[in-house]
This record gives structure tokens, C-alpha cells and sequence, in this order.
């Protein structure tokens, strides 16, 4: 597998590898999605982008049992989990810069899920990402990341371009006019019972 930026690279890498062990605790993710969820109906299929081991899934899996779901990851190490919660047909294991290979058979889901990853993209290839997202939704988008109004980097685990703040769901929106908000709110790493980090959740749909 080649590719495009550093971040990629380190993601895909022992740098990625690492994060899975810091990955969101299921019971907090079993409580973000059904609120998250309420204005989206209809959804049979989803597919995570950046799926990591695929706690948000298996968190999905438990709530909707009746969902296909399907992931992307580019670091082997989490695929080898991943394929453990979805099935390893419904897992792709590639960069998300360059989904959906050609082999790919199922293009377009009822919802597509990005979650504390556009943060890690390189900021020159969100265009590209947006597209992907918009395209391989049927209905919905749910993007939920760090926010900022304007686009920032934050220093990352001893790295300066590993994580990036703006407004993803804003400029998706204005880059598609046919995605239209729905709802929005935010999750706050200090709730006492089920902490998120500190993140901004924007569900959209798709409207032609």
C-alpha cells in the first residue's frame, strides 16, 4: 500500500498501531449513537470511515442488529480486530484517500459515519474526503469531530501536523449544497458518566 501524505503513513504505521489502545470505550459510544441517530430513518447500511477496530460498529452492531455495516482502515494491526466485530467482507483495508478500490462492490450505504479522523486528515486532501463521504451516502452523513471556526493545528503526541481543528460539517455543506443539517450537538469529555472528547456531531442529509 503507497501513499499520499505523512499522515497517512503514520497512521497506517506503529503510530496508528498505538492509538488502538486508547481507542473510545464501548459504553460511552452505546450512548452517543442513539440521540445521534433520532432525525435518520430508513438506515439498513452504514460504513464507517476510519474504522480503527471497530468500536463505534460494534457499539452500531449492539443498538441496530438489523444494520449492515461496513468499515475502512488502513492499519493492519486494527483490521485484524476490526474483522472480529463486522464481517472481513465488509471490511476494506485501504487509505481512505484512495477508497473505494476497484474491486469494491457495494458503493453507496444509507449512512456514512467519519468520527475523530478528518482531524488526522492533511488538510489538502479534505476535498477529496468530503466527496468520498457524500458520494458513498444514499441518505445521511454523520460527521463528528474536534471544531474550531477557523482551521487550526494542535500539537499530537509529540507531532505538529498529526491533528487539525475547523468546521468539516460547514464546509462540507457549502462544498454540497444538497447536504442539508438536520441536527447537531456536543459531547463533552468531562460528562460523569459517559465522556466523549469534547466533540462536535453534525448529521446531515442528503437532499437532490
Amino acid at each position: 500500500m503507497s501513499f499520499k501524505t505523512e499522515q497517512e503513513k503514520s497512521w497506517a504505521g506503529e503510530f496508528g498501531t498505538q492509538y488502538i489502545k486508547s481507542h473510545a470505550l464501548l459504553s460511552s459510544n452505546l450512548y452517543f449513537f442513539p440521540g445521534r441517530y433520532r432525525s435518520a430513518h430508513g438506515v439498513k447500511t452504514c460504513i464507517k470511515f476510519g474504522a480503527n477496530i471497530g468500536m463505534n460498529l460494534k457499539a452500531l452492531k449492539l443498538l441496530f442488529p438489523e444494520q449492515e455495516k461496513y468499515g475502512i482502515e488502513i492499519n493492519s494491526d486494527a483490521v485484524g480486530e476490526l474483522v472480529k466485530n463486522i464481517p472481513p467482507n465488509h471490511v476494506c483495508h485501504s487509505s481512505i484517500l484512495d477508497f473505494p478500490p476497484p474491486n469494491t462492490h457495494k458503493m453507496i450505504w444509507d449512512l456514512a459515519l467519519i468520527k475523530g479522523v478528518l482531524i488526522h486528515i492533511n488538510p489538502d486532501e479534505l476535498n477529496l474526503v468530503y466527496d468520498k463521504l457524500v458520494t458513498a451516502c444514499e441518505k445521511y452523513l454523520l460527521v463528528a469531530e474536534y471544531f474550531n471556526p477557523t482551521p487550526v493545528a494542535i500539537p499530537y503526541r509529540g507531532h505538529v501536523d498529526r491533528l487539525f481543528k475547523r468546521e468539516f460539517a460547514g464546509e462540507i455543506m457549502d462544498r454540497y449544497p444538497c447536504m442539508k443539517l438536520l441536527d447537531y450537538g456536543f459531547v463533552y469529555r468531562r460528562d460523569p458518566h459517559f465522556p466523549q472528547d469534547d466533540i462536535s456531531w453534525f448529521l446531515m442529509e442528503k437532499r437532490l
